[in-house]
């Protein structure tokens, strides 16, 4: 997606704004990434003609629902919902390996900057799966053939890049996640595929508006995004897969 097309949004109201992130999106300016020039929160100020403010984040790399506020008490509201976990999102990725049908995952992480001797703190997902894909060529030397999954994650709680540490936790990580994963195995999918990213999507996001009390969920489908249709079709994936998704 170029950076001068407008963002599609997704749900809009007074308050609040959900658009889908692309993946290589930042969500706004950092120093880190000065080379940079898509970034959504000035992208959609731009698009709407007003200020937007971000409530929470996905990371560069992750595409798929993102909410904004439209002024600094829904904000601030939104902020608040995030930190207590009232909001329910629902992601997809691509991941190394055949995983299980169903597995929870209860580690404890440290934040990636904390000091030594800091404690981890709780966290908790829940991933199904959804598919299993075996390919007849080997990316490996040491195995016949190659193996990924296609699974949703449900984070419980909202520790940073939780789903990637805990998929890696599981030796199944991401593919194309350069910090968590293996480079080698990341490469030969960007050439395979003929293209370059981390395979997580932000699918669903469900949480009570602060003002109206509705209850809402805002989807952006992993089947509509373009660079998944591409994995499909590269993977002779069938439609239907994933659509049984869970829904809270």
């Amino acid at each position: 997606m170029d950076a001068h097309e407008p963002l599609p949004v997704l749900w809009r109201d007074e308050r609040l704004v959900a658009v889908h992130k692309p993946s290589g999106w930042l969500v706004h300016r950092t120093g880190l990434d000065a080379h940079e020039t898509r970034f959504v929160v000035q992208t959609l100020r731009d698009q709407l003609g007003q200020r937007v403010h971000p409530v929470h984040r996905l990371d560069k790399g992750t595409s798929g629902v993102l909410l904004m506020a439209l002024d600094p008490e829904a904000a601030r509201a939104m902020a608040q919902a995030f930190e207590a976990r009232q909001i329910d999102k629902g992601y997809v990725a691509l991941v190394r390996g055949w995983m299980p049908d169903e597995v929870r995952v209860d580690h404890a992480l440290k934040p990636d900057d904390a000091p030594a001797d800091a404690q981890p703190q709780p966290a908790l997902t829940d991933f199904l799966c959804l598919h299993r894909i075996e390919l007849p060529e080997a990316m490996d030397p040491r195995h016949p053939t190659t193996r990924v999954s296609l699974v949703e994650a449900r984070p419980l709680t909202g520790r940073r890049h939780q789903i990637r540490r805990h998929l890696k936790h599981l030796s199944h990580p991401i593919i194309g996640d350069a910090t968590h994963g293996k480079g080698p195995i990341n490469r030969w999918w960007a050439q395979r595929l003929g293209l370059q990213r981390l395979w997580l999507h932000a699918f669903e996001l469900g949480f009570e508006h602060p003002f109206t009390m509705e209850k809402l969920c805002i989807r952006s489908p992993w089947q509509h995004d373009a660079q998944w249709c591409h994995l499909m079709k590269s993977l002779a994936l069938p439609e239907s897969v994933g659509s049984h998704a869970s829904s809270r």
